[in-house]
């Protein structure tokens, strides 16, 4: 009888191994409103991507927080670690053989031994100079024999290291054969570049690099693909010990300039890297080799390591300049993503990419776009997101207003025409009832939960309109809607009114009408992109001007003028197209004003002006022109304006149909 299989288990944790393949797709959604509102506060779109960029989004680390990890590896590479972990280590070496040998001389009684303590105890203080007088010692002890012939197996290990990684490592215990073939590498190195340099046929060369990496490729394990990737791979890793050199001090170089010339017992060595470091230099004089640091920390770090550190402040430095994305024409695409993971991590290059992905799905999905000057600029499709971003906010502070509720009369917009669609805020026709309960079916179907409405399952009956208005929206553009923060909820507010009248009362025709000194009509994008100019003056006059103009324009319908201020009209416009100002009011401004009022009204328009603020002189005026219209003044706080403006225009067109 078998034995059952045994049961397997898995464990289940985060996806680690590049970007969540189970992750939701870029939202743009939030991103474009994010972009929108620093639009409107007068940001210029380019500049309120790259914000968004900086700061991310919800569940989203932004290039600040990658910038934030980056300068935090670079202080720690600076404070921990210092350059003389080579001297340090030659030091060691030495201590160790000089203590060796003394006891190997005690125990001896001949006056040679004697010579020899004097010889040991007269060595120069300097090691670099200490090693060289030592160079011809004949050492009694086996032990501190081979503690001394170390130092000058470290100082060529510590010496490839600094221009080929992980050198240091693999030549230790090397063999004679081992350093000769090293040394070979390096003399065909140097006469590949040297042909290179002199301009020799470019198939020459390669055939030549070809024969260069068949033999010695194991020295590069990054595995350059022609010359020029062995230049770059090369010339930057010498950059960085050129750069520690720089910071060393003078006592510092001047002490393993003079234990280079005892590298594998040899300067052979010294002489082939000081032949590759001009052609490196030569080659790639763009590299930084004049930079230097200040390492200050305990953690002595041999020339490898130092260069290695140095690369990676290096490395560091740039990837700061690219998440900066402060120069002309950055992208996100110019982070380069491999030095990003191999410094701050996998995790760090999964949030570059999907802030990448954020930046090119914009672009690739038309929400931003290139004006004709070059610049860039928020698209249609954008303003429609913005303006039902803002609706949308508008009908929930509206529908959350404890115990108020619109009530609507069933067909006041008109006959049927057979279909249906979805419920938007805004709409007065009567529910479609088959098809409202069928989306909830169809939505509850599967779920095991009871069957429940939800307000994306609404859909109303479409009817043919049978009334349209004419609508005029007066916005305080000057300075005081700035200061007083009153800039950003203005725009919303008409953004809110645009996107309800485009899509529900396609019919009506809306005027976005700004005036500060002056007065213009303006497109919502131009309204979106406005920015808060400071000059002094409120000129409703002028404003009142283009809106009974508007209103003219279109006999026969509903006219409704909503005025948004937070100043009383301190300017008005002269027949020559000059705009004068003076506070307090001219007599003149008052009386023109007021005469362009009694205009309005007598087109029969709906006139209801929103008061800002609450100042009693502009309470005093604006009611005295809410009573001459026949209309009436509402005061809503800053989170209620989209509501009251979008609120009294829909009570206006109802009480029209």
């Amino acid at each position: 009888m078998s034995t059952p299989a045994r049961r397997r288990r898995f464990a289940y944790g985060p996806f680690h191994g590049g970007p969540d393949p189970l992750a939701p797709p870029v939202d743009l959604r939030e991103a474009l409103d994010a972009i929108g509102e620093d639009v409107m506060g007068g940001t210029s779109p380019r500049a309120a991507l790259r914000e968004l960029l900086r700061r991310g989004t919800d569940g989203q680390r932004g290039l600040d927080q990658l910038a934030q990890r980056a300068n935090k590896r670079r202080r720690e590479l600076v404070k921990k670690n210092n350059l003389d972990g080579t001297l340090q280590e030659v030091r060691e070496l030495l201590e160790k053989a000089v203590l060796a040998e003394r006891k190997e001389l005690a125990r001896a009684l001949d006056d040679d031994a004697r010579f020899a303590e004097m010889q040991l105890e007269q060595r120069s203080p300097s090691v670099a100079e200490a090693v060289k007088e030592l160079s011809d010692y004949e050492w009694r002890s086996p032990e501190a024999k081979q503690s001394y012939d170390a130092i000058a197996d470290l100082m060529g290990r510590e010496m490839l290291d600094e221009r080929f990684q992980g050198m240091k490592k693999a030549m230790e215990g090397a063999t004679d054969a081992d350093r000769e073939a090293v040394t070979d590498m390096l003399k065909d190195l140097n006469s590949l570049l040297a042909a290179h340099a002199r301009g020799e046929d470019a198939d020459d060369v390669q055939e030549q690099f070809e024969a260069f990496m068949a033999e010695h490729g194991e020295y590069f394990p990054d595995g350059p693909e022609n010359v020029e990737q062995l230049l770059d791979s090369l010339a930057r890793r010498a950059a960085a010990a050129q750069r520690v050199r720089n910071s060393l001090t003078p006592d510092q170089r001047a002490e393993l300039d003079a234990l280079a010339q005892q590298a594998f017992g040899s300067p052979e060595l010294a002489d082939q890297l000081a032949e590759l470091d001009g052609m490196l230099q030569a080659s790639r004089p763009g590299e930084d080799w004049n930079g230097s640091e200040d390492f200050r920390g305990r953690n002595g770090m041999g020339l490898g390591e130092a260069t290695q550190a140095m690369a990676d402040v290096g490395e560091l430095d740039q990837l700061l300049e690219q998440i900066s994305q402060a120069y002309p024409g950055a992208r996100m695409e110019d982070v380069d993503l491999d030095a990003l993971e191999r410094q701050l991590g996998p995790q760090a290059g999964v949030d570059a990419r999907a802030l990448t992905e954020l930046e090119r799905e914009l672009q690739r999905q038309g929400y931003l776009d290139r004006a004709p000057d070059g610049s860039w600029r928020l698209s249609p499709k954008a303003m429609r997101r913005l303006g039902e971003s803002a609706l949308r906010d508008v009908a929930e502070h509206i529908s959350s207003r404890t115990g108020q509720r619109e009530t609507r009369r069933a067909g006041a917009a008109g006959e049927p025409t057979g279909a249906s669609r979805e419920w938007e805020f805004g709409d007065s026709e009567p529910w479609d009832v088959p098809r409202t309960l069928t989306n909830a079916v169809l939505r509850s179907a599967g779920t095991g939960e009871a069957l429940r409405m939800r307000v994306d399952d609404v859909e109303v009956v479409e009817t043919e309109q049978r009334s349209r208005a004419t609508v005029a929206l007066l916005v305080d553009t000057s300075w005081s809607m700035v200061a007083e923060g009153r800039w950003l909820p203005m725009k919303r507010t008409a953004l809110a009114l645009h996107q309800l009248v485009s899509t529900r009362f396609r019919g009506d025709a809306l005027a976005l009408i700004g005036f500060g000194r002056q007065a213009r009509t303006l497109t919502p994008e131009e309204l979106t992109s406005l920015d808060g100019a400071y000059e002094q003056g409120t000129n409703l006059h002028h404003a009142l001007l283009l809106a009974g103009r508007h209103l003219r324009r279109h006999p026969g319908t509903q006219p409704v003028v909503l005025i948004v201020t937070d100043g009383e009209p301190t300017a008005h416009l002269e027949p020559d197209g000059h705009a004068v100002f003076d506070y307090p009011p001219l007599p003149q401004t008052l009386g023109l004003t007021t005469r362009e009022l009694d205009g309005i009204a007598k087109l029969g328009a709906q006139v209801t002006i929103f008061r800002l603020g609450d100042d009693p002189r502009l309470e005093r005026v604006v009611d005295q022109m809410a009573r001459r219209a026949g209309g009436r003044v509402v005061a809503p706080d800053l989170d209620g304006l989209g509501a009251a403006v979008v609120g009294d225009y829909v009570r206006t067109r109802r009480r029209a149909g």
